[in-house]
């Protein structure tokens, strides 16, 4: 977590504490109900870090960025390329009847996503957190079905954990910089 520019490590704390709290919400769609309490609390978690990611941003705002009109548009094309791919196997999961399958899709894409993301804004922990979102997206589904729970419990949990964790050391090494 190395980045140059204090700005982008802040805005990585905004950007991954949304998405984590949205994945401890999808983790609650039917989830063992011990689990509910720990869900609540990490989108709680989630939020806080998001609110100190915002606030870092806003002090470090002039400090610049390693977005240009070059990265820009490659970081989009990243994006636009993420979305189409995780909204495509949406729509064959449907068609294929596996529903249930497509929180550990969308979790693999968001995964695999992170690897040129983290090239471009130039934040190692993020090669990190795509490892480990792949890996669990990978294991979602066997692990659901082993224990008897539905994949989006499993893959929203975890998904949202290691978010969480990432936008939290983004949001510690910002104020600490």
């Amino acid at each position: 977590m190395l980045a140059e520019n204090v700005r982008d490590v802040a805005v990585n704390a905004v950007v991954l504490g949304f998405f984590a709290s949205a994945w401890f919400g999808w983790a609650q769609e039917a989830p063992p109900r011990r689990w509910r309490p720990f869900l609540v609390a990490g989108s709680v978690a989630a939020v806080l870090t998001l609110a100190a990611g915002a606030l870092l941003a806003w002090q470090h705002w002039a400090d610049g960025t390693v977005f240009d009109e070059d990265t820009s548009r490659t970081f989009g094309i990243v994006v636009g390329i993420e979305f189409g791919v995780a909204a495509l196997g949406a729509v064959l999961l449907a068609v294929l009847r596996r529903r249930d399958w497509t929180a550990a899709w969308i979790a693999f894409v968001v995964g695999v996503h992170l690897f040129p993301v983290a090239a471009i804004i130039e934040l190692p922990a993020d090669h990190v957190a795509g490892a480990l979102i792949t890996l669990v997206a990978l294991a979602a589904v066997p692990v659901a079905r082993s224990r008897g729970i539905t994949p989006s419990a499993v893959v929203g949990a975890g998904t949202g954990l290691v978010l969480l964790v990432t936008a939290i050391i983004s949001a510690v090494v910002a104020a600490l910089r």
